[in-house]
């Protein structure tokens, strides 16, 4: 009886196979001849078109062909559309903090790395953290190129922030780098200098999407086009709309001066212009330092930046209690930059003031301190410049400087302290 029911069992599930099978047949049988009916009608819908019809479709290839090109008007509008697509495509990166696939990729003119997600700020953020003075980190660098996760040994190049590696190859293929800065990598990255990878370097990468919106908001009101160099007169211009929108005033003389000092610190090489790229890391860093605390920047140090932060320390130490003076510290934080500048630059480019609204970009809102080029005629107290200054209180109002020091280029991404 259990033979018979399992053969029972056999056919009954052999039937249903069947069934399904033949299901499926019919259908595509019966799209096929839907397919068919639709060129059929679609052929008859042609055929019956009215002499009328076929004589103006006539007519306009006629019009067409005897036309050489395209007239100047429709060439502009042509071009004007051509020129808001790329704005857009622009504005798209920038706000996300993310580029296109590889190979649909501008390899010419990269601003941010692909597929970068913003980063998002947590609730402990602004809370104090503990980092040891002694306790050196010393993070050994990652073993697999980042882009292709293969080892060649001594042909990977490592970055001088963070534990990334790279071939010079993979970063060439995929258009993060231009000719000119892969070999300024090749040359450096193994130097007492060192060299930032494309996520170091770009110091816009920073800011949640919050501040990123924020920062477009302002580019959007004073009319910047994202990706496109700027000269005096713009950045002139860009502050001159800065001021009348956050103050409700134009800018003084003096102000004007200490604009046209910015444009000669974030064009060290005397081009003429202002690359974008350095643009944007100035009024970036101006946004991380009007909304986050020093609790908050400090975090955004790596453990590579923490150990160099502690050699100088530990360099200007000389006493048994373990602090140093204000003056040291304002010392320190301008060394940050001494390697970055290939040319000496003037005293009054290198060192201004840090809290006038025009040196800490248009996002800070606040009174000129004494720092400042306009209240320069204010020495400051012999008081401050001694007071001790220890470990942790270093480290909090140097992060700032440190995260600035990032970037590749010898432009002053930044104000420094007098």
């Amino acid at each position: 009886m259990g033979v018979l029911m399992s053969k029972k069992q056999q056919v009954e599930k052999v039937q249903k196979c069947n069934a399904v099978v033949s299901a499926f047949q019919a259908t595509v049988k019966e799209r096929a001849i839907v397919k068919q009916i639709e060129e059929v009608e679609e052929a008859e819908a042609k055929s019956s078109a009215s002499p009328d019809e076929k004589n103006t479709e006539e007519a306009e290839k006629e019009e067409a062909d005897s036309t050489a090109g395209p007239s100047t008007s429709q060439q502009a509008t042509a071009s004007a559309r051509d020129e808001c697509k790329v704005n857009q495509e622009a504005w798209s990166r920038l706000r996300d903090g993310k580029g296109v696939e590889p190979e649909d990729m501008d390899k010419t003119h990269q601003l941010t790395p692909p597929a970068y997600v913003r980063p998002k700020r947590e609730a402990d953020d602004d809370q104090p953290i503990e980092i040891e003075l002694e306790n050196k980190e010393q993070p050994p660098s990652d073993e697999m190129c980042d882009v292709c996760e293969v080892w060649t040994a001594d042909d990977l190049y490592p970055c001088r922030i963070c534990t990334r590696v790279f071939h010079d190859g993979c970063l060439r293929e995929l258009g993060y780098l231009r000719a000119e800065a892969l070999q300024e990598m090749r040359d450096t990255a193994h130097t007492v200098t060192g060299w930032s990878c494309y996520y170091c370097d770009n110091v816009n990468l920073l800011l949640t999407e919050e501040e990123m919106y924020s920062l477009m908001e302002t580019f959007n009101q004073c009319k910047i086009i994202p990706e496109s160099c700027l000269v005096s007169d713009e950045l002139l211009q860009y502050r001159h709309f800065a001021s009348k929108q956050l103050f409700d005033k134009d800018l003084t003389d003096e102000q004007e001066e200490e604009v046209l000092s910015q444009f000669t610190a974030l064009d060290p090489e005397k081009k003429g212009h202002i690359e974008w790229s350095d643009f944007l890391y100035f009024e970036s860093l101006a946004v991380l330092r009007k909304l986050r605390t020093e609790n908050s920047l400090v975090r955004l140090l790596t453990a590579k930046e923490r150990d160099t932060a502690r050699s100088v320390f530990k360099g200007l130490v000389l006493d048994k209690d373990g602090v140093i003076t204000r003056a040291e510290s304002r010392q320190a934080q301008q060394s940050w930059f001494h390697k970055l500048n290939k040319e000496p630059q003037s005293c009054n480019v290198r060192l201004m003031g840090l809290c006038s609204p025009i040196n800490c970009g248009i996002s800070h809102v606040g009174p000129i301190c004494e720092s400042s080029p306009a209240s320069s005629g204010s020495e400051r107290s012999k008081t401050d410049e001694s007071r001790p200054v220890t470990w942790a209180d270093f480290l909090r109002e140097s992060a700032i400087y440190i995260v600035a020091a990032r970037p590749n280029s010898s432009a002053m991404h930044i104000r420094l302290p007098l």
